[in-house]
């Protein structure tokens, strides 16, 4: 096993073939899985709103940073698509942006330089 590397994945993806019954399952938990519920965990954060016609699920997992950003990748839209299937909610394809926490630049703005005054 390699060198762990923590990623942040957002998978998207559009509801597809949803019976009443689920359209009103979604719609009476739609303030659940709103703009608010918007983190990224392990077991993944599901969002969407009441069109009901996209939805994002946001993942925070660590994988091996030689796989990179395709494995990464892999594992969340598996993840996503067992979450999804679990419940019995019809999908079109998934599709991932990955970020790998390890290699990201942060942009301190502000910040000043040795010398600065």
């Amino acid at each position: 096993m390699g060198t762990q590397h923590r990623y942040r994945v957002i998978v998207r993806g559009t509801w597809e073939g949803l019976s009443e019954s689920d359209r009103g399952t979604l719609l009476a938990e739609v303030e659940e899985h709103g703009l608010a519920a918007m983190r990224f965990t392990e077991e993944g954060s599901l969002t969407y709103d009441a069109v009901l016609k996209h939805f994002s699920l946001r993942y925070e997992l660590d994988s091996d940073a030689e796989d990179g950003e395709e494995m990464a990748a892999a594992i969340a839209e598996d993840r996503a698509r067992t979450a999804l299937s679990g419940r019995g909610l019809g999908h079109g394809e998934l599709r991932s942006t990955v970020t790998d926490l390890d290699t990201m630049k942060i942009n301190y703005r502000g910040r000043r330089g040795p010398g600065a005054s």
